[in-house]
């Protein structure tokens, strides 16, 4: 029942979105705006077949159905409630299916949204977009990577069960959900650039339409990438967040070009400039995703979080071509119409920075991308395997992330179009003091290394800079009646929150990896050792019994404090046991414990790992600070009041975009122009969003 049920769910939602592509083309090759209306109707139901088929492996999963290979080999009638629910992304063809129900969620959101425009062209072409790609993952799963295949002889008494990796921390739960709310997010953004392209409309309209879309795409995959190093840190026991594992890095390239496009597109909205920068920021996202899945789930590398071989590889390798040759042929096919109708007047800008930040941005994915392909490469060309490891990684991407620190301290206090070297030194003065003073402080403290002093200087430098702008933003709103709190919402000032966030993460990459320390103590129960300043001591062992686990125990006391419980476990039977570290975290340092070797006679010594890394709690904090200006930065912000809303030069207030002098960023740029600067007329904006109504000037 479970199989049939199955397979319905996804035949329905491959029908629909093929049909649906059918219709919305017919209906605009026609011009018959009454057949593009019918997308919400198709939507509807890829969603009700992806959730019918969602409904009906969680079903098989919890009754234990056997009968179907793919609960077989993740599940077990031993596993946990929460495991057996997340046993359906811990494998190849269920997490396609998570895919193409997320997928199916966004497209039937992206409808409603624009319900009043569904006739537009431009909105027809996205949603015919976005049908093909549902066609695409919703094909996979009628073909090779079907979750709902049945065990071909007799059905087993029992399943293997979820990798005993996959068991071991609820953080399963959450982060590949969050990763996949990220990737699956950027088709909006990439099939409204398509269309933008395909209807020759290549004016900001498509941009404003999906602005929030974009931001609430890379919001998620924050948090999903911040929970994978999360769980990485709590559960494999080697001590560490990130490895440049290739899979890490799948996740991590798509990120950087979309905040890099978050960056420039304020650029095309203010000025009319980087518009193929943009398209191709936007297209290379959604390219990066397709190629992350395909790194992750064709079998092609060896890695923790990848999947085992699997037939796809070819075809989303396929698809991935496609997607490139299309986004790549439409640009250069309107390449005429591209063409801004301006240029940057001065590197001492806004918009100057943001350039510069975006080619950072795009040398940091190109060697993300060269250090993560090239074995690969190699292998397919020479027959020989390599290995690009930390090193590669660590040397090529230091001196770029100090230049984008460097970048977030200057960049908020350039105003846009030019600047002088004056209002410079009165806007940087005092947060370059405060990084000065945060380097003499850490060489007064011992701290040494060219590295770490940088990271800790800039990241004091870039602080004190976007902490002032949000001190402005709040006083500028507090001064007009508005409360300081509407200060610190609006993208902008979201984005002032959002690099506070990263400084805390570089400052805390910089410290625990620099001064991190390792250690092995063998310990008999009852004796106490020092290690890098922190008193250990074991107590005892436990063995630990459950129907889903058995484990033995080592009860440790960090400074006085606990028992921590380090163990060795294994999950099931006849497989391999694997160690589960105990932390005890604070705001100066994590002592993280693992259970190294256990005695070989009753009352014999044991081997605890002890790694000292200081303010990886840091790390987590500022992951958070991320998502919190990710959410402000989705509140609108405060509308300029200028008289004539076309005309009036914008305040020259150095709030950045965060006060007066700037303008919300959660608005279209119609509000407030200065003199000279492109305006976005509401034909070109697409039709898909019209342009506020002027706001009259509030009297004194």
């Amino acid at each position: 029942m479970n199989a049939a049920l199955g397979h319905s769910g996804v035949l329905l939602s491959l029908a629909a979105s093929v049909a649906g592509v059918a219709v919305i083309a017919y209906g605009l090759a026609r011009k018959r705006t009454d057949l593009a209306r019918t997308a919400r109707v198709y939507a509807g139901l890829v969603l009700a077949g992806a959730v019918v088929a969602t409904v009906a492996m969680q079903r098989a999963l919890i009754t234990h159905d056997f009968s179907l290979a793919f609960v077989a080999a993740n599940n077990s009638r031993a596993t946990p409630l929460l495991y057996t629910i997340t046993g359906m992304w811990s494998a190849l063809a269920g997490s396609i299916l998570l895919w193409g129900l997320i997928l199916a969620g966004y497209i039937v959101a992206m409808v409603w949204r624009f319900r009043r425009q569904a006739a537009d062209p431009l909105v027809a072409w996205a949603t015919l977009v976005t049908l093909a790609v549902a066609a695409f993952f919703f094909a996979l799963m009628a073909g090779p990577a079907d979750p709902f295949a049945t065990v071909s002889g007799p059905v087993p008494a029992n399943g293997l069960g979820p990798n005993v990796l996959l068991q071991d921390n609820p953080l399963v739960a959450f982060h590949p959900p969050l990763l996949y709310l990220g990737f699956v997010g950027f088709t909006i953004p990439f099939a409204f650039a398509m269309a933008s392209l395909v209807t020759g409309r290549i004016g900001e309209g498509w941009q404003v339409a999906t602005r929030r879309w974009t931001l609430f795409a890379w919001g998620f995959l924050t948090v999903g990438i911040v929970l994978g190093a999360w769980w990485s840190y709590q559960v494999l026991g080697w001590g560490g967040f990130w490895a440049w594992d290739p899979v890490e890095n799948a996740s991590f390239l798509p990120w950087l070009c979309a905040t890099a496009y978050l960056h420039s597109v304020m650029v095309q909205e203010r000025r009319g400039l980087l518009r193929v920068w943009n398209l191709s920021l936007v297209i290379a996202t959604f390219c990066l995703t397709i190629l992350g899945t395909f790194l992750t789930r064709s079998g092609v590398i060896t890695s923790v979080h990848a999947f085992s071989d699997s037939d796809i590889g070819p075809l989303l390798l396929g698809f991935f071509g496609v997607v490139l040759a299309a986004g790549v042929g439409l640009i250069a096919w309107r390449g005429d119409r591209l063409r801004s109708p301006g240029g940057i007047d001065s590197p001492l800008s806004r918009e100057g920075a943001f350039l510069v930040n975006n080619l950072l941005f795009v040398t940091f994915a190109f060697v993300v991308l060269l250090g993560t392909v090239f074995p690969l490469l190699y292998e397919a060309f020479r027959g020989q395997q390599v290995t690009v490891g930390a090193p590669y990684f660590n040397v090529m991407t230091l001196p770029i992330g100090l230049a984008l620190l460097f970048l977030m301290a200057i960049g908020p206090a350039l105003p846009w179009r030019k600047t002088t070297l004056s209002t410079l030194r009165d806007r940087l003065t005092v947060p370059a003091w405060a990084g000065a003073l945060v380097v003499v402080a850490c060489v007064a403290g011992g701290v040494r290394g060219l590295a770490p002093l940088g990271a800790f200087g800039l990241g004091g430098f870039a602080a004190a800079a976007n902490a002032r702008q949000l001190v402005l933003s709040a006083r500028g709103a507090r001064r007009s009646g508005a409360g300081a709190w509407r200060g610190l919402v609006g993208r902008a000032n979201g984005g002032m929150v959002v690099h506070l966030g990263v400084v805390v993460i570089a400052v805390a990459l910089a410290a625990a990896t620099s001064f991190g320390h390792r250690s092995e103590v063998t310990l008999r129960p009852g004796q106490v050792v020092s290690s890098d300043g922190h008193r250990i001591e074991l107590v005892g062992l436990a063995r630990i019994r459950t129907p889903a686990r058995t484990a033995t125990e080592a009860l440790v006391r960090v400074d006085g404090r606990g028992p921590l419980r380090p163990a060795v476990s294994q999950f099931g039977a006849n497989t391999e046991a694997v160690g589960t570290p105990a932390i005890e975290s604070s705001l100066e340092d994590d002592v993280y414990l693992t259970v190294d070797a256990l005695p070989a006679t009753p009352g014999g010594p044991v081997t605890i790992g002890v790694t000292v890394q200081p303010l990886v709690a840091w790390l987590w904090g500022g992951g958070a600070l991320l998502v919190l200006g990710a959410l402000l930065a989705a509140v609108p912000g405060r509308r300029r009041r200028p008289t004539d809303p076309v005309s009036a030069p914008v305040p020259g207030g150095e709030a950045g975009d965060g006060s007066n002098g700037s303008g919300d960023a959660g608005h279209p740029p119609t509000v407030g122009v200065a003199p000279g600067r492109r305006t976005v007329a509401p034909a070109e904006r697409g039709g898909v969003e019209p342009a506020p109504e002027p706001v009259p000037a509030r009297a004194p």
